[in-house]
Parts: C-alpha cells; structure tokens; sequence
C-alpha cells in the first residue's frame, strides 16, 4: 500500500476512499482535495497509469480489482496509458492551493498530465 499516512480514517474506510479518489481523477482529469489525501491519490494513480502501460489481460484485472468503474478501466487502457508510452513515470501533477475556508485544511489540486493528446474534455 502506499505510504504510511493513515488519513484518520479506519483501514476499510480508507481504502474505499482513495480508490474513489483514483476513480475521479482518471475520469474527469483533476480533483480537488486535501493535500495529503491528493498525495496518497498521485501514488495510486500512477500505480494505475502503469498498469495500463503494459495492456495485458492480467494487468486490466488488476486495475478492475482497485478502479471502481469499468468504463475508467477501458478509457486508461484505450486512451489515458498509450498517451504515456514513452514517458516513464510523473503521470500526474499536484498543485497547491491554499487552505480551506471553513477549517484552514491544506488544499491541493491533482492532475493528470495530457501534454501531447487532447484525454480529457473539459
């Protein structure tokens, strides 16, 4: 699992939370989020980036096992992975923000990187 941050979350809670995190940030292009939490994400996220890398059955299973749509699947392996062939790592950019408003939380925006292709529309 990525780093040791706990995210003041039980381990069940925590888990579903940042596979919902990856799930967003594949699918729409950028979240917005805690700084801590948007660091957990770019880990998992370029975990999933590599995966769809390699484009083998085994590793689409392995992706469906964490991402929680199917459709994010095939847009990571049909469109978000080959963008990144000749790349080999920093898929992602996480850029602060500030803090929140209502609790002074660090805020942080994630990204994923679409340099060279138009992914993401919007």
């Amino acid at each position: 699992m990525p780093g040791a941050r706990k995210l003041g979350r039980p381990t069940a809670h925590r888990l579903s939370m940042l596979r919902g995190l990856v799930t967003a940030v594949l699918e729409k292009g950028k979240i917005t989020t805690t700084a801590t939490r948007a660091q957990e994400t770019a880990i998992l996220a370029e975990k999933m980036i590599t995966l769809g890398k390699k484009g083998t059955v085994a590793a689409r299973r392995q992706a469906m096992r964490f991402i929680t749509k199917e459709d994010v699947v095939k847009k990571l392996f049909g469109e978000i992975a080959p963008a990144f062939a000749e790349r080999s790592g920093g898929y992602t950019r996480m850029t602060l923000l500030g803090p929140r408003r209502g609790d002074a939380a660090e805020m942080a925006m994630l990204e994923v990187l679409d340099e060279k292709t138009e992914i993401f529309s919007k």
